[in-house]
C-alpha cells in the first residue's frame, strides 16, 4: 500500500472526524493509505438486531463510511462524493466489536467502486461489501 502524504492524512481524517454518524456508532479510523481505509465500530447492545448480534443496516453503515473514506484518500479535499449503490453479503453474525477494511477496486473519472470485508474481533469474516461513489461536480442544490 501507497502512504499517504501527511497533509492528504490530516485533512482525509478531519473529513472522518466532521462525519456525525461516526460519532453517534463510536467508529475508529484505524489506517488510511492511497485507495485503503479501516474503520472500527464497537459492539453495543443497543445496535442488535433480532438475534443478539450487530444490526445488518449497522453493518452497511460502517462499510459505507469505510468506503467514503477510502475514496476521500484519492480525491481534492473540496470534492463532492455521493454513494450510488451498496450491496452486501452477511457472512456469520457480528457478536463482537467490528473492523472494515475498504479498497478501491477503481478510481473512475466518474465512478468509484470499493470493495469492503468487515471482520468480528476473531478476525472472521462476518460480511462482504461492495460500494459505489460517484465524483460530483458541485453539491446539487436543495
Amino acid at each position: 500500500m501507497t502512504e499517504l502524504t501527511p497533509d492528504i492524512e490530516r485533512s482525509v481524517r478531519r473529513r472522518f472526524d466532521s462525519i456525525k454518524i461516526t460519532h453517534t456508532l463510536h467508529m475508529t479510523l484505524l489506517r488510511l493509505a492511497v485507495g485503503h481505509a479501516q474503520v472500527s465500530m464497537p459492539n453495543d447492545s443497543g445496535l442488535h438486531g433480532i438475534f443478539d448480534s450487530l444490526h445488518g443496516g449497522i453493518l452497511m453503515t460502517l462499510a459505507d463510511t469505510a468506503a467514503c473514506i477510502a475514496v476521500l484518500t484519492r480525491i481534492a479535499p473540496d470534492e463532492v462524493i455521493t454513494t450510488t449503490d451498496m450491496n452486501i453479503r452477511f457472512l456469520a453474525p457480528c457478536l463482537t466489536d467490528v473492523t472494515a477494511d475498504a479498497n478501491i477496486i477503481k478510481f473512475g473519472r466518474s465512478l468509484v467502486p470499493v470493495n469492503v470485508l468487515l471482520r468480528d474481533a476473531q478476525e472472521r469474516e462476518v460480511a462482504l461489501a461492495q460500494v459505489t461513489y460517484m465524483r460530483l461536480d458541485r453539491m446539487p442544490s436543495r
